[in-house]
């Protein structure tokens, strides 16, 4: 994606960087800006991510068969069996949300999947969820909406803005949906 689509792309984001850090500073919460090239996996974003101090994140936008939608976001050395997360959320068989879905309710494209995106979520269809990691930081790391940019905050922070949007966040231990073996 060249700088003038990757332009065009922010501004028509229903929330847009600027407007989540505006939402942040209302708030009082302090955050730390990074900007880097795109990136849209954990493995692509290793080496920007290298020189950011902070537990970096990744977010994974789940849906099962009655459409019940979960926003997870978990470390990314948590790896997670999505069998096993069913389990755990009490939920019938987990899929990936299709990007159609994933605009219509969080507002993003993949890639740049975050728990800011929550925001979108005015219908509060999407259950979020926070791997118990992130609360045992001291700075957790996102894309603000999109991937060309990643923010720290304190974790407390972060629960401070999503319960901001009306959601109650699920903190779960998520080491227990590690694939067998692992």
């Amino acid at each position: 994606m060249d700088t003038a689509q990757n332009l065009q792309h922010h501004t028509d984001l229903p929330t847009t960087p600027d407007a989540l850090f505006k939402r942040l500073d209302d708030l009082g919460i302090i955050y730390t800006t990074w900007h880097h090239p795109a990136f849209f996996t954990v493995e692509e974003g290793l080496e920007f991510e290298k020189d950011i101090p902070g537990l970096h994140c990744r977010n994974l936008f789940v849906r099962d068969k009655r459409e019940t939608m979960f926003l997870v976001s978990a470390a990314n050395e948590t790896k997670i069996d999505l069998k096993k997360l069913s389990a755990l959320l009490e939920c019938g068989r987990l899929s990936f949300g299709s990007p159609e879905r994933l605009w219509a309710n969080l507002g993003v494209r993949p890639g740049s999947v975050c728990p800011y995106a929550i925001i979108n979520d005015t219908a509060r269809a999407v259950t979020m969820v926070l791997d118990d990691t992130i609360m045992r930081s001291t700075t957790v790391n996102f894309h603000p909406m999109v991937n060309t940019m990643t923010i720290g905050v304190a974790p407390q922070d972060l629960v401070r803005f999503i319960e901001s949007t009306g959601h109650t966040p699920l903190i779960l231990d998520l080491s227990a949906t590690a694939p067998e073996g692992e």
